[in-house]
């Protein structure tokens, strides 16, 4: 029996997936540009509507040359992974006291489920005017907007257990601390790094509403100084910076699953 190749097809999910996206995405970028060029020629708006791809790398160009690109990229990416640090860390405390502690979860879900009927958008203004506009406000709505998804998938994860195997640890005289970290760490990681993908991506969106309400500096203000100013082929290079973000944030926890996860692997083949 051949276990390297048994080996090879459990070993699915985030790899398999960074393996066909290593293929498909210069395709789809290839694509994308084309159709881009031909709706341009063919509808031949005015640059200020919709610039064609030269123009927009022109521009990246530019903005690259000028460092107005690599310093607003900064200064949002530095927003996104303290909110992702702060948000994720928060919901995965938070998550367990829930899973833990039924009593809790009855007082405290109703605030948890209405706060997300809030708006991130309507918070956003309160946080700016309390902390003002600098990197502290546009933590904080990068947090709130993370916490949630991570907070559900914490406690999915950790009810997710089962319940002989707990049984087992207690027969075996597990401390607290043992059960947490050799029965339900590992038992719940794989859902709460689904959490944490959702959050990564969302922690962008985080940021840019922040700068949108008040920022000096970030990709979000860039595109409000270049809407302004009908530079709409700058417009387009932050929305691209943003969306390069967000799918590196995408792939490195997409890595860190692939590490974390290599036991299913082996237990998959057994």
């Amino acid at each position: 029996m051949d276990t390297t190749k048994d080996y090879s097809k459990t070993r699915s999910g985030p790899h398999s997936f960074l393996k066909r996206g290593l293929w498909m995405a210069p395709l789809t970028i290839i694509a994308t540009l084309g159709l881009w060029e031909g709706l341009v020629l063919w509808l031949k708006f005015p640059t200020f509507i919709l610039p064609g791809p030269d123009l927009v790398w022109l521009r990246l160009l530019r903005a690259l040359g000028d460092g107005s690109l690599l310093i607003n990229s900064w200064a949002t990416l530095q927003e996104v992974l303290l909110g992702l640090l702060l948000g994720s860390s928060l919901a995965t405390l938070v998550g367990y006291l829930l899973a833990k502690s039924p009593q809790v979860e009855r007082l405290l879900a109703p605030y948890l489920v209405a706060s997300q009927a809030i708006p991130t958008v309507a918070i956003a203004p309160l946080l700016v005017i309390w902390f003002g506009p600098g990197l502290v406000s546009k933590v904080l709505v990068c947090a709130l907007i993370v916490f949630f998804p991570v907070l559900v998938n914490t406690m999915v994860g950790l009810r997710a257990v089962p319940e002989n195997l707990r049984d087992l640890m207690s027969s075996l005289q597990a401390t607290r601390v043992q059960m947490l970290r050799y029965l339900e760490v590992p038992a719940a990681l794989p859902v709460f790094l689904g959490g944490l993908r959702i959050g990564a991506t969302l922690s962008v969106i985080g940021a840019v509403v922040g700068e949108f309400v008040g920022a000096n500096q970030g990709l979000g203000f860039l595109i409000n100084i270049a809407r302004g100013q009908y530079d709409t082929a700058l417009v387009f290079v932050a929305i691209f910076a943003l969306v390069v973000m967000a799918v590196a944030l995408y792939g490195i926890v997409l890595l860190l699953e692939t590490r974390l996860l290599a036991w299913q692997a082996w237990r998959q083949k057994d």
